[in-house]
């Protein structure tokens, strides 16, 4: 037998007689305290930098007659020939784990805040594109400058990011230089550097027709161009992250069919919250504003649905991802779940924006941003992965 066969994964060692419980990942519903012969690495540190495990301990009050806190019982996802059997029941107290490869989370605040100025950079610039496709706001020289610019720092900065958090930041040359095509991270960083690119040479056209540089007919003639070619390359921006998290097989929550749409709307609300900010600051053409505002609305709404009733109201495809959702809706990441995302990342801003006033398009975008980097914080963060018993 192999290991987690549904991953897909080629197995590289076969198992003669292996012991099933040994090769179930969740066997054991518990990050233990201790090994055998080791201590135990924190997932999360805790006050005073102790370890803050993630256990099934009941709730204060639950004891044996002795005293003793029970544990509220769980399925071990094993099957019939588990680890020790005691009268048809499996003797829970007997399964421990003995040892584990320990793994520090290798990443951190750098990778969801890397999501947020991503969706930031694209989400401008397709409701730009869309504005002009669609004709649904007459074009504005200094709302493009001014977001145009914008949209081009926020990727300077995910690229950043991007650079920050890997180990040796001279491998993102061997990325470029050396590409591996069949990796999402090899085209995700050239998707970066032809959207910033095409962005850069239009936001040149932009700035040198609004300080009169340049003949604005010229850039009237470049803007369609760059529209055109720039809405799908945002549009990967956006969301070739999906399918980089979907290459990784050992995290099975990111592993979802909705992650792409779900990045999409994220962008587009993020990016539509940054123009309508932008009012208070510029004045923008009635339609662009009730564009943004409008955009803005309905990105929420349906982010807000997706979250809800797609990422977290559906049973999941395993147990790990099913592990992985219950620990940020209602363990070590509810508050950043429903505090940061659904409460002040959607609920927010939507009564926010109930009030007629300029003070209330400032803080409508900035509740939205805080509010996904939250939900972005929980969705990498989360453990999915649990020992070997």
């Amino acid at each position: 037998t192999v290991r987690k066969p549904e991953q897909g994964t080629a197995p590289k060692l076969f198992y003669i007689n292996g012991n099933d419980v040994a090769m179930h990942p969740t066997a054991t519903q518990r990050s233990p305290e201790t090994f055998m012969w080791a201590d135990v690495l924190p997932l999360h540190p805790g006050k005073n930098g102790l370890a803050a495990h993630h256990t099934n301990a009941s709730k204060p009050g639950k004891t044996s007659p002795s005293g003793t806190p029970l544990r509220t019982p769980q399925p071990q996802g094993t099957p019939w020939a588990g680890p020790i059997q005691m009268g048809g029941k499996m003797a829970e107290h007997m399964v421990q784990v003995a040892y584990n490869a320990q793994h520090l989370i290798p990443w951190h605040w750098p990778v969801p805040a890397y999501l947020v100025t991503k969706g930031i950079g694209a989400g401008i610039f397709m409701l730009l594109s869309l504005g002009f496709i669609f004709n649904l706001f007459p074009q504005d020289g200094l709302l493009n400058l001014v977001a145009g610019f914008i949209s081009l720092l926020f990727i300077g900065i995910t690229t950043g990011l991007l650079i920050f958090d890997l180990e040796k930041p001279q491998r993102f040359l061997s990325i470029v230089l050396r590409p591996q095509w069949k990796s999402w991270l090899t085209r995700g960083a050239y998707i970066l550097i032809g959207f910033s690119a095409l962005t850069g040479i239009w936001w040149l056209f932009e700035a040198g027709a609004y300080f009169g540089w340049l003949n604005s007919s010229l850039v009237e003639g470049v803007r369609p161009v760059v529209y055109w070619l720039g809405l799908p390359l945002a549009v990967g921006v956006a969301v070739y992250t999906a399918f980089l998290f979907g290459q990784a097989e050992g995290r099975d929550l990111w592993q979802s069919s909705l992650l792409p749409f779900h990045l999409i709307i994220q962008a587009l609300m993020v990016g539509s919250g940054v123009v309508l900010l932008l009012d208070a600051f510029i004045t923008l053409d009635g339609s662009a504003a009730q564009f943004a505002r409008t955009m803005f609305i309905g990105a929420i709404l349906l982010d807000l649905f997706i979250t809800l009733f797609g990422e977290f109201g559906m049973p999941h495809a395993s147990e790990v991802a099913a592990k992985a959702a219950h620990e940020i809706s209602h363990g070590h990441y509810k508050n950043h779940f429903w505090f940061g995302s659904i409460t002040l990342g959607h609920v927010v801003p939507l009564l926010l924006l109930l009030f007629d006033n300029p003070v209330f398009t400032v803080l409508p975008a900035g509740a939205a941003i805080a509010g996904l980097y939250a939900f972005e914080y929980a969705y990498v963060m989360a453990p999915q992965e649990q020992p070997n018993s």
